[in-house]
């Protein structure tokens, strides 16, 4: 009988916990490359002026955006998702030459000044949020490459992960930075 009142007790805790989560899932879902990769963390594509009422009714409290001003020309990000009353924080990630050791710590750095606040992570795609988280995860959270990988691949990690694997393996051999590949 005790052991059926705890399983009974730990089957409505996981119950609640589940349509706790639920509704900023619900409220964020229609965002591009949307992921719930970790508690208080969301991590998307590109955001558009009719994304900003979601973010707020998801009771999103601050933005990290990956991107460049000048992937979204018609829309200022920064000033509509301050308005809706949501912190912003912008670290241009431009590609593969960004996927550095000091960008990594800014990011880090970030990360831990949003604190524990609901926080949505975007670029584009997702897939520069992943290859930093990745990057972060090896670089201050000491994971190994797969495990650091596997990482970036919750967040969005895809197309960039060559860059990544390459980088991680440059730092794992001593090397500050690998080069960046030479433009096409």
């Amino acid at each position: 009988m005790y052991r059926f009142l705890l399983l009974l007790l730990a089957l409505v805790m996981s119950v609640s916990v589940s349509v706790a989560a639920a509704p900023e899932e619900a409220a964020l879902g229609g965002l591009d490359h949307v992921a719930f990769p970790a508690p208080h963390r969301v991590a998307s594509g590109r955001l558009q002026a009719s994304d900003i009422p979601a973010l707020k009714h998801a009771g999103i409290r601050q933005v990290i955006d990956l991107s460049l001003d000048s992937e979204t020309p018609g829309f200022d990000e920064a000033a509509a998702v301050r308005a809706a009353g949501i912190g912003y924080h912008n670290l241009p990630i431009r590609g593969v030459g960004d996927l550095t050791r000091a960008r990594v710590v800014q990011f880090d750095r970030l990360l831990r000044e949003v604190g524990e606040q609901p926080t949505l992570v975007h670029c584009a795609s997702g897939n520069r949020v992943g290859a930093m988280i990745a990057l972060r995860a090896a670089l201050i959270d000491g994971q190994p490459t797969d495990a650091a990988l596997a990482e970036g691949r919750r967040w969005g990690l895809k197309g960039l992960e060559p860059a990544v694997r390459k980088q991680l393996q440059a730092w794992s051999n001593g090397a500050i930075d690998a080069p960046a590949p030479p433009a096409h």
